[in-house]
């Protein structure tokens, strides 16, 4: 059976603001944190001008030039988020943080993309003026874990979640796995990601970004007919995760329990989803939690307004719930965050089921034909009283998760 682990502390930071209440009522207003980006204008061989910028965030007056010379924007957000998630777990300044039975996964795509241009400066013009000792730090694939690590004095189990669209579930997943079979009695698991230029031209080059560039409210559609493409979003979610045991002892607030985990792999193209092994992981979750579908009360879904995307996730949905199951996406509201995205959609999955309110997957307003017929949150809240929810991602390289939470 192994041990139970629950959620103690969340924290982060997301376009639509860093507190539950802030952005349950941006939610609740129709809000979504998509803008048109003028300054991408420069980039004429993109064609996107659409993301979901943080706007106005900053560490410089919070954390010392000695903590942050390493730091990158995304470990900038990661270790905020992080900072949050301790105190909102009372752990901040704790003397177990330390200790070497607390670890932490954690993930994102990618490091900081700017200090990369220091070594193509070397490559292409043979001079290294942008290069620093720390260029390296910031850019590498692990910064976000290694820069928490390092901030908060982390000696414990150490796992980077670098894949892409799942590095925030993954690195939930792998903190929860790590408690429940023995390896660390307190985890840090999420994902973080920065906004760059170089994160839409990747998919901009797939012709799978949204070019509705003159209605920012009107776009990413997940799951809808006339969807054209996802929308680049940035931030980061992270989550202290305890030994059930442990953490009652101690008087700890638990906000939720962590139940079930699956992850595998397509085995077959690196951008073309397979909708059998999407289902395979969804099955391992609820193998692992000893559930039945039907346990599920609703799916937090990956939907990325993707064409083939959608349309394989929702089939790989229905082949496991059948049409029954409420299902609903985010990123209408975050766009696409990357190695956050399953991070930030598991935090406000918890807040969102705590309530018994689910906000509708924003500008979904006709789902496609193409995709499975499910029973699509949209237009309006749904008030549901559910024990579990299931939230699923699923990345390049064919790599698929699901997360299962249940209500305390």
């Amino acid at each position: 059976m192994g041990r139970r682990v629950v959620v103690t502390g969340m924290g982060g930071v997301t376009a639509l603001g860093e507190d539950w209440p802030i952005i349950r009522a941006a939610f609740a207003a129709g809000r979504t944190g998509v803008r048109f980006m003028e300054e991408w204008n420069r980039f004429t061989g993109v064609n996107t001008r659409l993301a979901a910028p943080i706007l106005d965030f900053s560490v410089e007056d919070r954390y010392p030039r000695k903590k942050t010379r390493t730091m990158g924007r995304v470990s900038q957000l990661a270790v905020y988020a992080t900072e949050r998630a301790l105190a909102d777990a009372g752990l901040l300044g704790d003397p177990r943080v330390k200790s070497i039975r607390t670890g932490i996964a954690y993930g994102s795509s990618f490091g900081s993309p700017d200090a990369v241009l220091g070594f193509y400066e070397l490559k292409k013009a043979g001079v290294s003026r942008h290069l620093n000792a720390t260029s390296y730090i910031q850019m590498m694939a692990h910064t976000a874990a290694v820069n928490i690590g390092t901030f908060f004095g982390l000696t414990g189990r150490f796992i980077p979640t670098s894949s892409a669209c799942t590095s925030g579930s993954q690195g939930i997943g792998y903190a929860y796995e790590s408690i429940r079979w023995g390896r660390a009695d307190i985890m840090i698991g999420g994902g973080a990601e920065e906004l760059d230029i170089t994160d839409a031209a990747v998919f901009d080059t797939l012709y799978a970004t949204s070019t509705r560039n003159g209605e920012p409210q009107r776009t990413p559609r997940p799951y809808d007919r006339d969807r054209d493409g996802l929308v680049i979003g940035e931030g980061a979610a992270s989550f202290v995760l305890e030994e059930y045991e442990q953490a009652r002892a101690r008087g700890a607030r638990i906000h939720a329990e962590i139940v079930g985990f699956g992850c595998n792999s397509d085995g077959n193209h690196v951008t073309q989803p397979q909708a059998e092994t999407m289902q395979g992981a969804m099955r391992l979750a609820l193998e692992d939690a000893g559930l039945a579908p039907d346990a599920i009360g609703i799916v937090n879904g990956h939907g990325t307004a993707t064409e083939w995307g959608d349309i394989a996730e929702t089939t790989a949905t229905q082949g496991v719930f059948g049409s029954r199951v409420p299902i609903h996406s985010l990123k209408g509201h975050f766009g696409h965050s990357l190695g956050a995205c399953g991070a930030i959609e598991a935090w406000l999955g918890i807040e969102m089921m705590r309530d018994g309110w689910f906000v509708p997957t924003a500008n979904l307003e006709q789902p496609d034909e193409r995709c499975a017929a499910l029973d699509y949150v949209m237009k309006e809240p749904r008030a549901l009283a559910v024990e579990h929810f299931m939230s699923t991602n699923f990345a390049f390289g064919g790599i698929n998760t699901a997360l299962i939470v249940k209500r305390v």
